[in-house]
């Protein structure tokens, strides 16, 4: 009987030692991070309120939920947008498709660096980022976003990228962890695309995709709790209810 115990505590022993440790954001002074898990927390996209007037602010998408006893707790820019606000590429909301994919391939500006991609949420809560090409619209798809570049693909740094480059900007963005979960990222200095990219490789992301440059902004608080002038198109936000 002792004997058994010995057995039963070394092989208990050994699976601790074998699980896998807990994940841990590898963060720095130049990026802000945040990670969503969808099994436990809402993600919602924005775009125009029940009168089908463009949010464009953060402050916006506060009031309205207050009006419904929600809380913002979290707000970034989501993609690419032209100068009247609407997106520049696919947007899926609820299930339905507000713009169709942009599948032009040749034209000027970041958005148009192929490959660009798709960041999408399903019915089931799980989240995804696929290239363009590779994207097609389900009905399970709840949410979607075109933007691009892409930073990684398939865990590789976007092959235009160049380490050391002087295009610099104040960039952010969106990857998928290893567990499933989602990592938002801002920089708060200006930064290049190589060193955006790698931190969201260095988190063990496979798939991340840009957002926007200079006029992206982040709504975290208590610590980033301002509110901009910034007008945006789409914009993702963390909500929970008014306590």
């Amino acid at each position: 009987m002792h004997f058994q115990k010995i057995i039963i505590s070394l092989l208990l022993l050994s699976m601790v030692l074998l699980a896998k440790e807990p994940f841990q954001l590898h963060s720095n002074k130049r990026i802000i991070a945040h990670v969503v898990d969808l099994k436990k927390e809402k993600l919602q996209f924005f775009l125009k309120d029940d009168n089908g007037t463009l949010f464009k602010r953060f402050e916006n998408i506060e009031r309205w939920l207050k009006q419904k006893n929600k809380k913002l707790l979290f707000a970034m820019n989501g993609g690419m947008y032209m100068e009247n606000s609407m997106p520049l590429g696919l947007y899926v909301e609820d299930g339905k498709i507000i713009r169709k994919a942009n599948r032009v391939k040749k034209a000027f500006g970041n958005f148009y660096m192929q490959p660009n991609g798709v960041f999408f949420i399903t019915k089931k809560n799980n989240a995804y980022i696929k290239k363009t090409t590779n994207f097609h619209y389900k009905k399970y798809v709840k949410y979607a976003t075109q933007s691009g570049p892409m930073l990684l693909i398939n865990g590789k740094v976007h092959p235009m990228f160049r380490e050391g480059s002087a295009n610099v900007h104040i960039r952010n963005g969106v990857g998928i962890l290893e567990d499933g979960r989602i990592l938002f990222a801002i920089s708060t200095e200006l930064i290049n695309f190589y060193d955006f990219a790698m931190f969201f490789k260095n988190n063990g992301c496979k798939n991340a995709l840009y957002f926007d440059g200079f006029v992206s902004r982040i709504y975290l608080p208590p610590e980033h709790d301002s509110f901009t002038n910034s007008r945006f198109g789409v914009i993702i936000g963390q909500v929970g209810k008014n306590k």
